[in-house]
């Protein structure tokens, strides 16, 4: 069974050039440009079967992705390992199933969180984000930022008051 190295991973996904869909690479970017010890990012357009292997090194994930139902400005969950199926598509990876892909595959568990930002605008194709969707990436960062420093990740949910918007 493998061991996992006690850092963190940021896994931000999404299609910079669909507008919104951007905002989970744009966290995972400014989170890298803090340079958190400990902390390392990634970013892709979608979630694979090849990130189970990726995210099997490390004591902690956080996926971030944009969220287009949720409540401004973003939550930040806990997650569980969904079922390990995978479909012919490459859209039908969810964080749930690339954890139990983790734990089928290759015996590890790591603690894992969902973090969805509100986003408004898919339709384009341009990349930049929408006024709101630059607001609750803020948001989002400002928790997260402050998560990692700390070293403890806290939930949040759209309900609670949140210091910086």
């Amino acid at each position: 069974m493998k061991t996992n190295n006690g850092k963190i991973l940021l896994v931000g996904y999404g299609n910079p050039g669909r507008t919104d869909d951007g905002l989970g690479p744009r966290l995972a970017d400014y989170i890298e440009n803090l340079g958190i010890k400990g902390v390392d990012t990634d970013s892709d357009y979608q979630l694979t079967v090849e990130h189970a292997h990726d995210i099997s090194g490390y004591k902690t994930v956080i996926f971030a992705d944009a969220d287009t139902s949720c409540r401004p400005p973003f939550y930040l969950k806990q997650l569980e390992p969904g079922r390990a199926t995978v479909s012919f598509s490459s859209h039908s990876v969810s964080p749930g199933c690339v954890l139990a892909l983790q734990k089928e595959l290759f015996g590890t568990v790591t603690e894992s969180w969902l973090l969805g930002i509100r986003g408004y605008d898919f339709d384009e194709f341009c990349e930049h984000l929408t006024e709101k969707a630059q607001t609750n990436l803020a948001a989002a960062a400002s928790h997260l930022e402050n998560c990692l420093s700390d070293g403890v990740i806290t939930e949040f949910h759209p309900t609670e008051k949140l210091g910086v918007m």
